[in-house]
């Protein structure tokens, strides 16, 4: 079956996920000359392939549960925020707050990711073939991160219970975050996300496990104030 095409020139953003939101399971399509635009493929829930040809704005892919969304180009804020299942794949860097809240599916960032990288993440999968910028992971619930590159200030900032693997350098950890052992579990699980994410350059032996320390959980607001 031929994709569907769909120029962003000739329609409006509302057309275009209208018509992305009626195409039959296993369909395709492409989506033309975006430049920048803002909320394509958002709240699918097909089992559909979309490649977006040219960087795109943002909230791309966001709500996303079924779809396989590829950007050949560059995103704006929040690629795959919310998603719930399939996937979003970026070829080039996203911006601000990647797979923000993101709870299922797989988001993969094939260059660099900007501040604050999974934010809030409840159980999806974040991938970055680059670097991320600072409070990556802030306040992740759920889920699992793999930077290829180099992670910046306060990595993992009031992390709960995702896991953040580090191929790179980190810069410093946020509150509550710790560097823990890695195990062969860990390298095993590296290694089948380093393979989805297709980043041949990670070796899954060398990464950093950052976790949890887990003494936010519970607090005495009481016992904690100062007179």
């Amino acid at each position: 079956m031929e994709p569907v095409i769909l120029s962003c020139a000739e329609l409006s953003t509302r057309e275009i996920n209208a018509a992305l939101a009626a195409l039959p399971d296993g369909a395709s399509a492409r989506v033309l000359e975006p430049r920048g635009r803002h909320n394509l493929a958002v709240g699918l829930s097909n089992r559909v392939r979309i490649d977006i040809e040219g960087n795109a704005g943002y909230f791309i892919g966001g709500l996303g549960d079924g779809p396989d969304v590829v950007v050949h180009g560059f995103t704006g804020w929040s690629v795959g925020e919310n998603l719930q299942a399939g996937s979003v794949r970026v070829k080039g860097n996203a911006s601000e707050c990647a797979g923000a809240s993101s709870r299922g599916g797989t988001i993969v960032v094939e260059g660099d990711a900007s501040s604050r990288a999974g934010i809030s993440l409840k159980g999806g999968t974040i991938l970055v073939g680059g670097n991320v910028g600072h409070m990556s992971g802030f306040m992740a619930q759920a889920g699992v991160m793999l930077i290829g590159g180099d992670a910046g200030d306060a990595l993992g900032d009031s992390l709960y219970e995702a896991v953040i693997y580090v191929a790179g350098k980190v810069a410093s950890l946020g509150s509550d975050a710790r560097i823990e052992e890695l195990t062969e579990a860990d390298v095993r699980a590296v290694k089948a996300l380093a393979e989805l994410g297709g980043f041949g350059h990670v070796q899954p032996e060398n990464v950093t496990r950052v976790a949890s320390a887990r003494g936010l959980y519970n607090f005495d607001a009481l016992k904690d104030q100062k007179y």
